[in-house]
């Protein structure tokens, strides 16, 4: 099967290497930047491009319509909390703007990992009670896009009576859901309703055996994709890679150290913990798996990184793809370069690689 790779957009130029706080100052929106970022993505060959959801953050589905006026294939995998909208209104807005970008949409389910992020919303469901509603949000979601007649349904958090949308979205037979979430409850959930399962960079036997426990949860007849998000650190030589690497470590320390920074919030993502038990065990894993801004972040999202010279990196990624995972969800430090250089150095590499073993694969079956 082909790779897929997703960048990442924000509105303006923050990552870990900048004082978070600046992002609540004025001037959040910046469109000269979500449009440089945009074509760089677009320009370095990248299928889609992630717009991140957080409670203080601008509307993912609008920054997406935005960035996709000023684009012309780029794809867009638009990060969505069930639980603060109606399913059957996020539904139609999901297949409206499908219809506005000739299908370049795909919709990732994140349930959410900070209570104190949930909050801001009003919601104060618990961990195991807000998979449990998405579960219910997706069934209505799925249905509203697919069924052809009005449908009632009764749950423990939804309810609707005659339920139906005369929009439905371009892409048949629904737009692409992607969930997040490594805890047993995201499991099932998501085994049930998406169509790509996204995992965090973590070790090649982790990520292999999370595949099966996924496949395990499957119900009869569904077939699923896997996702990896890692971020590489690319060097003109590996001492460069790791120079650099250790360089972006002691600013994002420095800066976490600082008294103007927000408060980390402990996570109670599974994912982040599994990211953090990771690093404390082990600062590499497999040829360039690099751990510890996972720990210097408290497991704060996407934060283990591959680094290397752009060859290491790229057979670092085939690898995974060896493993089954055919999404690569890569972004950098420094958004605009990082996925400039990855358009030119890294994806190519990896597509190659790709295309040659799906040519042996059909000469062996031959």
């Amino acid at each position: 099967m082909p790779v897929e790779f997703i960048g990442a957009i924000r509105t303006k130029p923050v990552s870990e290497l900048n004082n978070v706080q600046n992002f609540l100052n004025e001037n959040v929106i910046d469109q000269d930047y979500i449009r440089e970022l945009t074509q760089a993505h677009e320009k370095g060959g990248f299928d889609r491009v992630l717009v991140a959801y957080r409670a203080n953050n601008p509307d993912s589905f609008i920054v997406a319509s935005y960035a996709a006026s000023i684009s012309e294939q780029l794809g867009f995998l638009i990060a969505h909390r069930p639980g603060f909208v109606a399913p059957t209104l996020a539904a139609r807005t999901a297949a409206t703007l499908d219809h506005f970008t000739n299908g370049r949409i795909a919709v990732h389910i994140i349930t959410g990992g900070y209570d104190a992020d949930q909050q801001r919303d009003g919601d104060w469901l618990d961990h195991d009670n807000r998979y449990r509603r998405t579960d219910e949000y997706l069934e209505i979601v799925r249905r509203i896009w697919t069924s052809d007649t009005p449908f009632d349904y009764e749950g423990e958090f939804y309810r609707v009576k005659d339920a139906f949308s005369a929009i439905k979205p371009f892409q048949k037979p629904h737009i692409p859901l992607y969930f997040g979430g490594a805890s047993n409850q995201a499991v099932q959930v998501g085994a049930k309703h998406s169509n790509v399962y996204a995992m965090w960079g973590e070790p090649i036997a982790a990520i292999k055996e999370r595949i099966a426990n996924v496949r395990a949860a499957l119900p009869d007849g569904r077939d699923i994709r896997f996702s990896v998000s890692v971020r590489p650190i690319l060097g003109v030589t590996e001492e460069q890679a790791w120079e650099k690497a250790y360089n972006i470590l002691a600013r994002i320390q420095k800066l976490r150290g600082g008294a103007t920074l927000i408060p980390s919030e402990p996570s109670q993502a599974v994912g982040s913990q599994r990211l953090v038990d990771l690093a404390q065990k082990s600062e590499i894993y497999d040829k360039c798996l690099w751990t510890p801004i996972a720990t210097a972040t408290d497991g704060g999202g996407n934060t283990t990184a591959l680094v290397g010279t752009p060859e290491q990196v790229a057979e670092a990624l085939v690898d995974y793809y060896d493993a089954g995972v055919t999404t690569l969800l890569i972004r950098g430090f420094d958004l605009v370069q990082d996925a400039i250089e990855y358009g030119r150095e890294v994806i190519p590499l990896v597509r190659a690689e790709v295309a040659r073993r799906e040519r042996q694969a059909v000469t062996v079956g031959n």
